[in-house]
């Protein structure tokens, strides 16, 4: 085994690391919340990694967008990203997609996992659509001021959430950071096949005396 994930394999053994180079993802998103998530995925051994985004990077971006510099304003997110990433680890494939998820997805695709790092109610419902359709779990993640939601939906449905469109709030980029680190272990807890609690609704946030606290509600599940 490579000794670039010796850690990892002292973590879970050589048959565990072995099957993440197998397994593939898409992460939704390539913002905030996805550089931080794609950054902390790259490096673990997982086979493939793709990314798709339709926006560009401005300079506002990058104080929480962890793999943007000043020389990336104005290229498209997905492929900075994607291409930074790939730096990490010789052996990860990633694939960038400089559209809408709704025109990624008129094409068939097959992901063992889809990771959410939108900022938008209606893709994630795109995203929970697509992810029943094709039986494929996926994982949410917002964030804003000093507080954060995540979710591994496998069962349950993202229709109970009320969609509407809202205007973006302050944000600092620990907190992003904090949320990405959230979804990117269950991430990799799914992939390397321990075990996940699933369907669970989980409220992060700092409360007004700096306390980290956290609640966790049991969603219902589909109907079948």
């Amino acid at each position: 085994m490579d000794s670039y994930y010796s850690r990892q394999v002292m973590l879970w053994g050589e048959d565990r690391q072995k099957l993440l180079r197998e397994k593939s993802i898409l992460i939704v998103g390539s913002g905030g919340l996805g550089c931080s998530i794609a950054l902390a995925l790259s490096g673990s051994g997982i086979g493939c990694i793709d990314i798709v985004d339709f926006d560009k990077v401005e300079i506002h971006n990058i104080h929480r967008q962890v793999l943007f510099n000043e020389s990336d304003v104005g290229e498209f997110k997905a492929k900075v990203a994607s291409n930074k990433i790939k730096l990490r680890d010789s052996k990860l494939q990633s694939n960038y997609y400089c559209k809408s998820f709704e025109d990624f997805i008129k094409d068939k695709r097959d992901y063992n996992l889809i990771v959410d790092a939108t900022d938008n109610l209606f893709v994630r419902q795109q995203i929970d659509s697509f992810a029943k359709e094709n039986n494929i779990p996926w994982i949410y993640g917002s964030v804003e001021e000093f507080n954060g939601q995540v979710c591994f939906f496998e069962k349950a449905s993202f229709n109970m959430f009320v969609t509407k469109k809202t205007e973006p709030k302050g944000i600092a980029a620990p907190m992003v950071m904090q949320i990405a680190s959230f979804e990117a272990n269950l991430a990799l807890r799914y992939l390397a096949d321990l075990n996940v609690a699933k369907d669970i609704f989980y409220y992060l946030y700092y409360n007004d005396s700096g306390e980290f606290e956290i609640k966790k509600f049991n969603l219902p599940k589909d109907e079948i």
